[in-house]
């Protein structure tokens, strides 16, 4: 899955830090690679050349300036510090990213709110998140029931006790754990995978988990279950890898993959499956995503107290403090008016189609 078969696939590193300590880690690969040998690859602004000179000589005659040919050409290079401050000292290119891709170790350092708040927990608690069981009964089982928690949340039209933990507590994924009731790791992964793909569950998984086709431990719900599913059906593995890789790029099948998987007696629903697919997101990142979101679940379930507290500082930059005033009904009716809003968004944007 890193490095291909034959170990001819650059790999993608992805590397998931506090967003508290993410410019030290931005720094650090200097230290690791050497100044001058790491880059920050920068989002790219669509200006044309002919712009981008207009800007210097603009400058030029604002400020009585002159500058060479060479001097102009440096300074429109797309290499410069970046405008957050806190970054101050990490050097940020704007060329093209894809001209870079599978010609430099790319290295993924992505600021993420789920160790902020792991390490407050621990702070808070004294309990190691490290050392906290992954099959805690009581913690799994809020994924599939709100028995745990001893509330309702009937008003809400949810069963399910995963608000506010981590890639399960958005309506779009509560409504997956309704669908599906996961009651293992295993489970919590492939609903992950479902989650962060294009494609892959609506009009697709969902289609034939509740159909009754396929059922959720055989669906694909990672690429990596493309090429798994493959081998273990007898298919050659560089053959299998490289029907993976086209699926999980939303390239489809060619008429030879087709052949080869027809050759193997591969189900038809797993042929229309794949077509479909836009964007697969690799297992071991699903994995890392729930085990981190399953400790946080084990504070919010056996230390709520410190959950809620911890829950409302990181996230008190996306929270409503004026929605959540008025009491229960209040709440409610705001409530109903934000979903009432996004389906009449839905049903414009059908009507505009």
């Amino acid at each position: 899955m890193f490095l291909g078969f034959k170990g001819d696939k650059t790999p993608d590193i992805d590397l998931n830090f506090s967003g508290d300590y993410q410019p030290q880690a931005h720094a650090y690969t200097e230290v690791m690679y050497g100044k001058g040998h790491a880059f920050r690859a920068g989002t790219i602004s669509g200006l044309q050349d002919k712009t981008v000179y207009g800007y210097v000589k603009g400058y030029c005659e604002q400020h009585d300036a002159f500058f060479t040919r060479a001097e102009t050409e440096r300074l429109v290079t797309p290499i410069q510090y970046p405008a957050d401050k806190s970054e101050k000292n990490t050097v940020t290119t704007h060329f093209d990213f894809h001209a870079m891709d599978d010609r430099l170790v790319k290295l993924d350092i992505l600021g993420h709110d789920d160790p902020t708040a792991l390490r407050m927990l621990q702070d808070i608690t004294g309990i190691d998140p490290k050392k906290l069981p992954l099959d805690d009964p009581d913690t799994m089982k809020i994924f599939s029931s709100i028995e745990p928690l001893g509330v309702t949340l009937e008003e809400l039209g949810c069963d399910v006790g995963s608000i506010a933990i981590p890639e399960f507590g958005t309506s779009f994924v509560r409504q997956m754990l309704m669908d599906t009731r996961p009651t293992t790791m295993e489970e919590l992964v492939r609903i992950a995978g479902l989650s962060h793909g294009t494609g892959v569950w609506l009009g697709n998984a969902q289609d034939l988990v509740l159909g009754g086709v396929a059922t959720l431990s055989q669906v694909v719900c990672t690429r990596d279950d493309i090429m798994n599913y493959l081998i273990s059906i007898n298919m050659e593995p560089s053959k299998a890898f490289k029907i993976m890789e086209s699926v999980r790029k939303g390239r489809g099948l060619t008429e030879e993959m087709e052949e080869d998987m027809r050759a193997v007696n591969t189900p038809e629903w797993f042929f229309s499956s794949c077509k479909k697919i836009g964007y697969m997101f690799p297992r071991a990142h699903a994995a890392a995503y729930v085990m981190m979101a399953f400790r946080i679940a084990w504070y919010k379930v056996h230390r709520p107290e410190a959950f809620y507290a911890v829950y409302f500082t990181v996230r008190a930059d996306a929270f409503d403090v004026s929605m959540a005033l008025g009491g229960e009904d209040k709440v409610l009716r705001n409530i109903k008016a934000i979903k009432d809003k996004g389906n009449n968004h839905k049903r414009n944007a059908q009507g505009d189609e």
